[in-house]
């Protein structure tokens, strides 16, 4: 080949070359995983947590949105469930099919959850639920495209009735058989299935059970339920409730003069200590409530060395959209640990081991997921119940912990293996709901 032919043989293929790189370059950046999130920005359920569980799940998706994950860019949109399980549903099947989104993330509701779940994995899409308890979720369900590292309802439930039962002779002078508790809870999934876990544990404890009974979380006047209350003379109450629901409860119980030794509540309204101090003022204090352990709490001396700064990433985060709030939610910290989950671990693992984010690939990389205790923010571990197992799909690590709110500050009480210091039972003398 001529000299000259061969220099422009090789300018040609050079140019060639450098297209195909460009284009390699574009396709490179082109790659994206495109996550829709639902949670409840509007309605009753804002306020009650859904909000800042969307904050922690955002903060977190901020962040990957500036690093990616394995070449691909972390691409959300947001859509507001109203606290309306028919707009949850709506907004999934419309983020699924009209904003082409390759999965949806979040959701706060139970209610929701629910059907949401069935709608999802009906379609053979990929779902990652960050919040929502309810054992209903997957009970007999087999989803194959539903994964949830969220502890579940029955556990919150089984939690604190096991956790007052340790205390019934040290702190109330009575055996468990002799402790009278009463179980009451909104009638929707989630308080229905929280209760449910208080039924059995307090089968299990011997306690005596005085009331149980549901209600509507928007129901505008709760008096014949505190009448009840009266009449049972509980000295311990298990609530599962949202708010208003929470403050209309003590407001009237407050007017109608109800005592009892301890309240307990169960994640939702009671995760939300700002909104607790704003509707209850000093009787906030000495509440408990029972959620997966905040971050900020977590023990992380048996904690992965890679977390701890993550941590500190979320606060700093939060802190700045929420500056002077005296308690940092559990919520924000559910919400971003279980979306560092996804983020860090199963999409990853779908992109290298599985060859994308079709919903084939993610759910093989969750059922891959097997993370030990210390292995999470929130300090348990992560592994799924497989397909045709009761649960499949619900992550068989995970656990709440009792916390108490004491003079603006929450501690860790329950279990021992957590508990940050020794819990107050029962109310003091002197406080607005004592029987002392």
């Amino acid at each position: 080949m001529p000299v000259r032919k061969a220099a422009r043989w090789l300018a040609g293929l050079s140019v060639a070359l450098a297209a195909l790189g460009v284009a390699g370059a574009a396709h490179a950046q082109d790659k994206k995983i495109k996550i829709g999130v639902i949670f409840d920005l509007t309605g009753p359920l804002a306020g009650g947590g859904s909000e800042l569980q969307y904050t922690g799940v955002k903060i977190m998706l901020d962040h990957y949105a500036k690093t990616g994950v394995d070449g691909y860019k972390v691409e959300a949109v947001y859509a507001d469930a109203q606290s309306k399980p028919d707009i949850a549903i709506n907004e999934a099947v419309r983020l699924l099919e009209q904003e082409k989104v390759d999965m949806v993330m979040g959701f706060f509701s139970s209610a929701q959850c629910v059907p949401v779940a069935a709608r999802v994995d009906q379609m053979k899409r990929f779902m990652w639920i960050t919040t929502c308890i309810s054992s209903g979720v997957f009970d007999g369900k087999n989803y194959k495209y539903v994964f949830r590292p969220q502890a579940a309802g029955n556990q919150y439930g089984m939690m604190t009735t096991d956790f007052i039962a340790q205390y019934s002779m040290s702190k109330f002078g009575k055996e468990p058989k002799d402790l009278r508790v009463a179980i009451i809870h909104e009638d929707g999934a989630y308080g229905v299935d929280v209760a449910k876990g208080n039924e059995a544990g307090a089968k299990k404890a011997g306690f005596n059970v005085v009331l149980k009974e549901g209600y509507s979380a928007t129901a505008p006047d709760l008096s014949a339920l505190v009448t009840k209350l009266k009449r049972a003379k509980p000295d311990v109450i298990f609530h599962t409730g949202y708010n208003p629901d929470i403050t209309l409860l003590f407001r009237q119980a407050r007017e109608q003069g109800l005592k009892f030794g301890a309240i307990v509540g169960h994640g939702a309204g009671y995760g939300v200590y700002e909104k607790l101090k704003e509707g209850l003022g000093a009787d906030a204090n000495y509440l408990f409530n029972t959620d997966p352990i905040s971050i900020w709490l977590a023990n992380q001396n048996g904690m992965d060395a890679k977390l701890p700064p993550v941590i500190k990433m979320v606060g700093e985060a939060f802190d700045r959209l929420k500056p002077g709030v005296p308690i940092r939610s559990a919520h924000v910290g559910i919400g971003a640990a279980n979306a560092y989950v996804f983020l860090d671990d199963v999409l990853p693992r779908a992109i290298k081991k599985y060859g994308g984010i079709d919903p084939e690939a993610l759910r093989k990389a969750a059922l891959d997921t097997d993370i030990p205790e210390g292995g999470t923010m929130l300090g348990y571990g992560v592994k799924f119940y497989g397909e045709g197992e009761q649960y499949a799909g619900q992550n068989a690590r995970s656990f709440p912990v009792v916390l108490q709110y004491i003079d603006d500050k929450s501690y860790v009480v329950w279990p021992k293996s957590q508990m940050q210091r020794e819990t107050v039972l029962p109310l003091p003398a002197g406080t607005t709901y004592s029987y002392k």
